[in-house]
């Protein structure tokens, strides 16, 4: 019991920081999007640049918020041949989850060797000048996080 009791914990502390990552993303980018509009506007000048960070951030959003969707079962799915041979459900289930669990693996590996590749050659981004890896890093750690949920989710649903 004490141990479903700390696996409820983590879950609600993983969700958590799922969901602040998320907000932090949003407002950050309802801000720059923001500024941007209004400097535009006011002054004819476009801050250009900021798009870089505009699709960083909805990039995170995104991946973090398919980690939580993965998490709450709010992800898209199509049921149409499961929901009328309810014996096949459970397998089914088994088999998004392994596809997922797949691709988001393959995923964090291949977005590790991009990331590495970045940094080993020292590519910049084109409007700031930053090191690319600085955007690039983050792909494998978030495909890491949801590989973390979804074999979370495989071994609660082999029980």
């Amino acid at each position: 019991m004490a141990h479903e009791d700390e696996a409820g914990r983590g879950e609600r502390a993983l969700s958590a920081f799922e969901r602040l990552l998320m907000a932090v993303s949003m407002g950050l980018l309802c801000l720059i999007t923001m500024a941007n509009v209004l400097v535009r506007y006011f002054t004819d000048i476009s801050f250009a640049f900021t798009e870089e960070v505009s699709i960083f951030l909805m990039v995170v959003m995104t991946l973090v918020g398919a980690s939580h969707a993965f998490a709450k079962n709010h992800h898209i799915a199509i049921t149409y041949f499961v929901e009328r041979a309810p014996r096949l459900r459970t397998a089914a289930r088994r088999l998004a989850l392994l596809s997922s669990l797949a691709m988001f693996g393959l995923l964090a590996v291949l977005g590790t060797k991009m990331a590495w590749d970045d940094y080993r050659f020292e590519v910049t981004t084109p409007s700031l000048g930053v090191p690319q890896w600085w955007y690039t890093a983050w792909l494998p750690a978030i495909c890491v996080l949801i590989t973390v949920r979804l074999a979370l989710l495989l071994a609660r649903r082999a029980d």
